[in-house]
């Protein structure tokens, strides 16, 4: 059958009569049903609303009500051969798709008993959000900006106060569905994934998002192949007879075929468009507790009039730097400024309640608290937003982070931040024993440093040993005492040493050549600390290991792997007590 089935049903207000004359129509023409199913697994026409056995992921926001039209997109049985064409409709973008059968494969993996259908993401995916807007993602799966369904403040909708201080919403007084599968922040820190495997949980990824809503569906001890448990998964992602209708609906036509579309080119539902709001009541549908119009309409019952809408507020012309300094940070530390940007208008005035987001876009570990590398922020009255704190990773040198209005087109406000590396401004030995080698022989006893920075522990610090000679300008030596390299070969200068956790150092094991007398070891640190360390060369020094050509003469003490600390106990090797990267 050609023709459409076009009408949309009100949430929370359709009647009986409409759901029975929606199944009827559907199953005249052979499309996917909107059968409800109780608990028993009884399909009736009038869908009693099972209980559901926990809180709606969604906090009951609105969705979009389209049903699917009613010429299927393929036959029957065809849903793992998907056809290269059909209707606008059945396409679903490429990147969606795939991050929809990325959830079901990893259910798959790691709940098999729930038998998740990546086609009741879909299903789930198309009603909350076309899709992420028709597929308008990133090339890691992220909304090119967020999806934010309305402000939760019990105005029509629930209420909810604010419990991510707008970290995803952008609203530190109540919370709002967001990103592609709408979940609420309260319900995201719980359910929260990292789908595509960047380290991050971010509700406007559809990977990430997926995944959360596949996990979120198959709670407790559900199987989605059952219809008792399919209805209430959906029923507790949002508690709505014509949600769970709906949802149905495309499940069925998913199942019955779909075809992968170009990122950016799927069907958007109506009022939804580009923005990152959905329209909080999209045509067609009424919000939960509102009365719809009676039938008939006329001048005698108009219906609810409607309220008249505020003016709008100031367009934002663009953002400018608010008096952010220069960003410098060590390896591991917060950075002492906070990137504040400033909304104007056309006329320079400053706008408040503007969104902005403020993105970590560079090859950096460094990261906003909670370890985010995007963060939504409203401006405030004076037109002011302020980023959250911004820590550094351990990866030196520079990144980029870029403030723009939220889904606008302005140009962003960029900020340049370096990491430095880790510094100390002393270094001392742990210990004062005399070092002394034979000749020939390797010395008995190791060298432990430690490092501080302005008297505290300096962990992570580079430190560079060099064997020097005794000139007023020292150099490298090119005899004495030497460590050596991986090969067993001489060498008398170590970079990219490492200080650990506790600011210690243990240098590998060194060893003198035939040559008698006393030299010189030089350590620096990163933050210019310097010691000079004595080593002595002489015939009665006691013998731990001889030298030549690096291996052992007969009869000689093999050189110990460790070596006793200054606490007596014996100390880690090279190895795991200094980086040589």
């Amino acid at each position: 059958m050609a023709a459409q089935f076009g009408r949309r049903l009100r949430r929370g207000a359709t009647t009986a009569a409409v759901a029975a004359l929606a199944v009827a129509a559907l199953s005249a023409s052979g499309a996917p049903g909107t059968t409800l199913v109780t608990g028993s697994g009884d399909p009736q026409a009038s869908g009693s609303t099972p209980e559901p056995d926990e809180g709606a992921a969604t906090g009951n926001s609105p969705y979009y009500t389209d049903l699917p039209p009613l010429n299927t997109p393929n036959k029957p049985g065809t849903s793992t051969n998907l056809p290269v064409t059909g209707t606008a409709e059945s396409g679903i973008p490429a990147s969606v798709l795939a991050a929809y059968k990325k959830a079901e494969q990893a259910l798959r993996t790691g709940d098999a008993a729930c038998r998740l259908p990546w086609q009741l993401l879909a299903a789930i995916g198309k009603v909350e959000s076309g899709h992420a807007r028709g597929g308008r993602v990133d090339a890691s799966g992220t909304t090119f900006s967020p999806i934010l369904g309305p402000v939760l403040d019990g105005r029509g909708f629930a209420m909810i106060k604010d419990t991510d201080n707008g970290a995803y919403d952008g609203d530190s007084t109540h919370d709002r569905a967001v990103g592609p599968m709408q979940f609420i922040p309260s319900t995201w820190a719980t359910w929260g994934q990292d789908g595509n495997g960047d380290g991050r949980k971010d509700p406007n990824n559809v990977y990430d998002a997926a995944l959360a809503a596949g996990h979120y569906l198959c709670a407790g001890s559900r199987d989605l192949s059952t219809a008792a448990d399919l209805d209430r998964a959906v029923l507790s992602y949002n508690h709505s007879d014509a949600y769970l209708r709906t949802v149905r609906s495309w499940f069925d036509y998913y199942k019955r075929g779909t075809h992968e579309v170009p990122d950016g080119t799927g069907a958007v539902p109506p009022g939804l468009g580009g923005g990152t709001d959905p329209s909080p009541s999209p045509s067609g549908t009424t919000r939960p507790g509102s009365k719809p119009p009676k039938p008939g309409g006329g001048s005698k019952d108009p219906g609810p009039k409607p309220k008249p809408k505020p003016t709008p507020p100031g367009k934002p012309a663009g953002l400018e730097n608010a008096g952010t300094g220069k960003l410098t940070a060590t390896a591991g530390d917060a950075f002492a400024q906070r990137i504040t940007v400033r909304a104007e208008d056309k006329s320079g005035e400053p706008l408040a309640k503007v969104s902005v987001t403020f993105t970590i876009t560079s090859d950096t570990d460094a990261a906003f608290e909670g370890g985010r590398k995007t963060a939504v922020v409203r401006t405030s009255a004076d037109g002011r937003a302020t980023a959250p704190a911004l820590k550094a990773g351990e990866k030196t040198g520079m990144f980029t982070v870029r403030a723009a209005v939220t889904g606008s087109s302005l140009p962003p406000v960029s900020y340049t931040a370096t990491v430095t590396a880790r510094r100390a401004d002393a270094i001392a030995r742990t210990g004062n024993k005399a070092l002394t080698a034979a000749p020939g022989a390797g010395f008995a006893d190791p060298v432990e440093v430690r490092a501080t920075y302005k008297g505290m522990v300096a962990a992570g610090v580079t430190v560079t040993a060099t064997m020097i000679t005794d000139a007023e300008e020292p150099a490298e030596n090119d005899k004495g005492p030497y460590f050596k390299d991986a090969d067993g070969k001489p060498v008398r200068t170590l970079t990219a040493l490492r200080t650990g956790a506790d600011g210690t150092l243990e240098l590998p094991k060194i060893y003198a050549d035939d040559t008698e007398g006393t030299f010189r070891l030089r350590l620096t640190t990163e933050g210019g600390a310097t010691l000079v360390v004595e080593l002595k060369v002489e015939a009665s020094a006691p013998t731990t290991s001889p030298s030549p050509g690096g291996s052992p003469d007969a009869g000689a003490t093999p050189a110990p792997t460790t070596s006793p600390s200054a606490t007596g106990t014996p100390s880690a090797t090279a190895s795991t007590r200094a980086s040589t990267a």
